[in-house]
């Protein structure tokens, strides 16, 4: 799950003078600082400010949808089925959804 979207970051680095952003990693953005000739990576502090700013990236959002609507047909297929397990299933789903919201 990407915890930034990437046309943030592409942005702040056109207003701060960064340029050519390439993805290392899944969450771990690099550029050339001004007048600089190695890239670095996005500081921590402005990646930090930008999730501040704009709050949930598109996966976030997507995982969370998923996971509320899992949790919503379960709880149905739980009265339903007058079992417990599709419940147990939503819950798994969330735990991992909720993991995976973590930014470190």
């Amino acid at each position: 799950m990407r915890h930034y979207c990437y046309s943030w970051i592409e942005n702040w680095c056109k207003e701060n003078g960064w340029t050519d952003l390439f993805i290392v990693n899944r969450n771990e953005y690099w550029a050339f600082p001004p007048y600089a000739v190695m890239p670095l990576p996005i500081p921590n502090q402005t990646l930090q400010m930008l999730k501040q700013q704009h709050g949930f990236s598109p996966d976030e959002r997507r995982w969370c949808s998923i996971a509320v609507a899992a949790t919503v047909v379960a709880s149905i297929a739980s009265y339903w089925l007058q079992c417990p397990m599709p419940l147990v299933a939503a819950f798994a789903l969330g735990a991992v959804t909720v993991a995976q919201l973590e930014d470190e």
